[in-house]
């Protein structure tokens, strides 16, 4: 499909009319201060892999409300030293994978933390293994409606919940230097990397590509494509019901996460992209709180955005930050 968004002088301006809720602090602070009640427990398993320059863990933290949440630490082999840490965050309906996949980050020297994404893990790449044990009240097939009844209720308050604790966990392997923490991913992963980056105020850069979960209002209207569309159907249902479904919404909003950014960031978008619209991605990038960001732009691409020339262009820039 051609370019159907903004032009990008308007991208460039673009601000989401998401509106912020009131107590969206107070919402966070509780629900991280809640999971906190319960011990990290982070514990790391050596994998046999048959790889000679990684060296992979088994890992098993308490996520929201001490639900039991995978991972992968990968580490270049031989490591005695504290190492910067990416910390990967996944694609929509992806898993954490195998543990041979996913190399580039620990082939750059760099400690990789992937987290697996509660509940999915079944539609593409080698899987997952976390559950979401939490039940929810009738939704669209899919997770973008789940407990989208309350905020409190919301799938997405779990995923960012995990996403803050795999930080934490990360952070807790004695061969991890936590002063020196990246958070990125792609489409999901970036969306839950943009929560991250306004909930964790100290990392030291984020690189969310082709951003999921960014100005709903907007989204949901724009694109049929999915997931995005997974909340229209559910309107498409539930009649009367989008003021309501919008207000749970705001609380998982990246534009408000946006606002509260500490760290550099490197975004990316695709001004082909149908299923995360370039304005919704430019919403969160303008929203950004600190200077110090850059956004790299795809003309002709759809979601697959920069792909292997977008991780070659993190590698060269996170260089200057881990």
């Amino acid at each position: 499909m051609a370019q159907f968004d903004l032009p990008l002088d308007e991208l460039q301006e673009y601000r989401s009319e998401s509106a912020e809720p009131e107590d969206f602090d107070a919402f966070w602070s509780k629900t991280l201060q809640e999971t906190r009640e319960h011990d990290l427990d982070a514990r790391f398993e050596p994998v046999e892999t048959g790889l000679t320059t990684v060296e992979v863990y088994d890992v098993t933290f308490a996520g929201f409300g001490g639900h039991p949440v995978k991972g992968w630490l990968r580490l270049p082999a031989g490591t005695s030293e504290p190492l910067p840490v990416v910390v990967e965050f996944i694609g929509y309906g992806g898993g954490r994978g195998l543990p041979h996949e996913n190399l580039l980050w620990a082939s750059t020297g760099r400690a990789h933390f992937a987290m697996d994404t509660r509940g999915q893990g079944s539609a593409w790449g080698g899987g997952g293994g976390t559950a979401d044990p939490v039940g929810n009240a009738p939704s669209y097939p899919g997770f973008m409606t789940r407990g989208i009844d309350a905020p409190e209720n919301y799938y997405y308050r779990r995923v960012y919940t995990d996403a803050v604790r795999a930080v934490e966990a990360a952070r807790s392997h004695p061969l991890v230097d936590p002063a020196r923490t990246v958070a990125l991913g792609s489409s999901q992963g970036g969306g839950i990397t943009l929560a991250v980056g306004g909930l964790v105020p100290d990392l030291v850069a984020i690189a969310p590509d082709v951003p999921f979960l960014c100005d709903f209002p907007r989204a949901a209207t724009l694109t049929d494509r999915h997931p995005y569309r997974e909340i229209g159907s559910y309107l498409k249902t539930h009649r009367g019901r989008t003021a309501d479904a919008l207000s749970t919404l705001a609380y998982f909003d990246g534009v408000h996460f946006a606002a509260r950014g500490r760290a550099p960031a490197l975004f990316s978008t695709a001004l082909e992209d149908q299923t995360c619209p370039p304005s919704t991605v430019f919403a969160a990038f303008n929203a950004w709180a600190n200077d110090d960001k850059k956004i790299e732009v795809y003309d002709f691409n759809d979601h697959e955005g920069g792909g292997p020339f977008q991780e070659a262009t993190k590698v060269g820039w996170l260089r200057s930050y881990a």
